[in-house]
């Protein structure tokens, strides 16, 4: 089984969990023999939070609480509040992830509170822009494994752009081997492209039965 931690703060962008978050959680896609996933929020305390969009969060287990294995999963959002230091005790827990071999992935803010820890300096990575980085994290030296590109998969820390919230989705997914490469690339395309002949196409990689 994976287990998906996402981490929940205030000012969460809700839109940058959307799309992985959906598919990991309905696994509707999988493909046949894919493990089950659980998906639980985490925070440092079991207060709620406020995401962006004004939608109230109760996490679900507290950071102290979390498992670590290769079958684990840790997701960190955007946030304007990222550059409060309780959030150092969750980067950590970030830091040893990778260390274990679990995966990672971080979007928009979250990659430059990677950056500010040291992450992102000796390892191919994104986030939203060119220069963001050095404006909001003095001490990253990692320029030269800097990809402009909306999201960078690099073995298993997955970093994206605010606006590569699906790539990020579909590099996430392919990383855990959930889909079949076919359904993937359907359901990608039709979700990058609006274009019905994707979604048939995606409706006819399902196995008999699930696909009405």
């Amino acid at each position: 089984m994976f287990t998906i931690y996402v981490y929940v703060l205030d000012t969460l962008a809700d839109w940058e969990l959307g799309y992985v978050t959906a598919e990991l959680n309905s696994g509707r896609f999988f493909k046949k023999g894919a493990p089950p996933v659980s998906l639980k929020t985490v925070c440092a305390t079991k207060a709620p939070i406020t995401t962006m969009g004004g939608m109230t969060v109760v996490p679900d287990c507290l950071i102290d609480e979390l498992v670590m294995s290769k079958t684990s999963v840790l997701l960190l959002p955007g946030a304007d509040t990222w550059n409060d230091p309780k959030h150092s005790a969750i980067i950590k827990k970030a830091s040893e992830f990778l260390a274990s071999g679990a995966t990672v992935g971080a979007i928009c803010g979250a990659t430059a509170a990677l950056a500010n820890f040291g992450l992102l300096d000796n390892r191919p990575h994104t986030s939203n822009g060119p220069g963001f980085l050095e404006i909001f994290c003095p001490a990253y030296k990692g320029q030269e494994f800097y990809l402009d590109q909306p999201s960078v998969s690099d073995h298993n820390l997955i970093t994206a752009s605010s606006t590569g919230a699906l790539l990020w989705a579909r590099q996430i997914i392919e990383h855990l081997d959930l889909f079949q490469a076919d359904t993937l690339a359907a359901w990608y395309d039709y979700f990058s492209s609006g274009e019905p002949k994707h979604f048939f196409a995606l409706m006819a990689t399902l196995p008999s039965g699930d696909n009405n």
